[in-house]
């Protein structure tokens, strides 16, 4: 399921996905996204945090990773990155109700 999404959960993947070359991105956002997604069930099933990938929060999963300082809007790099995590997002939760 994965936990309600948040800008700064956005924000977090997009600042870890900043420091990594572009051609890495596309794979690390589904990753950050599917450990979100396994954590969430985890804390479901036990109550407790998921050991690798915390609370279930996306924020949470792209923090186990170096993030960059968060730029501003003005910064074209980081709107790509930014975006990238919007597009995965919707993705994901699309092919959720498709289920």
């Amino acid at each position: 399921m994965m936990r309600p999404l948040l800008h700064g959960d956005v924000s977090s993947a997009a600042r870890v996905l900043l420091g990594v070359p572009p051609a890495e991105r596309d794979l690390l956002c589904r990753r950050m996204i599917t450990e979100a997604e396994i954590a969430d069930r985890h804390v479901a099933a036990t109550g407790r945090l998921h050991p690798d990938f915390g609370n279930g929060s996306l924020m949470s999963a792209a923090r186990r990773r170096a993030l960059a300082d968060e730029p501003g809007f003005d910064d074209p790099h980081y709107c790509s990155c930014f975006e990238l995590v919007l597009r995965h997002l919707i993705r994901f939760h699309v092919s959720r109700t498709r289920s």
